[in-house]
């Protein structure tokens, strides 16, 4: 059996997916290090710089927040012509963008293609068994949510010969 999901629920799925990567970043910025070392490594984990804490932890934190309202605004606003455009096209940005981060990031560790001897084993495994597929769920969920939102859009328009009363009442 198939998974039902309401065109909404993608929508609503990637709010979640940005909210818990910003309380992961905010939980980092606030001094917490679980995870940090196998994310970012242990030089930036241990010292942590000042540029990274508020550009990689508190920036990257923030963004993910404007990407809950994305998401929200993906699974809820009912957005017309330049806005409804802007709102999928920043879905369907940002979900290929995540996309392209964790393929990225997987052909450079699974090829070796590049030096990266800084990069440690921890690190290499939860970036193929968390980190990765991570961006691969949130590309996804951006990208579906897109999609979604204009279906949802070209269903409720009204349609050549009847009034937006018919086609509301349906």
């Amino acid at each position: 059996m198939l998974l039902k999901v309401k065109s909404w629920q993608w929508g609503y799925a990637a709010c979640s997916w940005a909210v818990v990567f910003a309380g992961t970043h905010f939980y980092w910025a606030l001094g917490g290090s679980a995870g940090l070392k196998v994310s970012a490594g242990e030089q930036l984990a241990t010292g942590r710089p000042l540029w990274f804490v508020l550009t990689g932890l508190w920036g990257v934190g923030a963004l993910c927040l404007v990407g809950a309202w994305l998401g929200w605004l993906l699974a809820r606003s009912r957005p017309r012509g330049a806005a409804l455009r802007i709102v999928e096209y920043l879905g369907w940005v940002l979900g290929f963008v995540l996309l392209a981060r964790g393929i990225a990031v997987e052909f450079l560790l699974l090829t070796n293609v590049t030096d990266l001897d800084g990069v440690t084993a921890d690190q290499r495994f939860w970036t193929h068994v968390l980190w990765n597929p991570w961006f691969f769920a949130g590309g996804l969920a951006f990208g579906l949510a897109a999609r979604d939102a204009r279906r949802r859009s070209r269903s409720s328009a009204p349609q050549a010969g009847r009034s937006l009363h018919t086609v509301n009442s349906r």
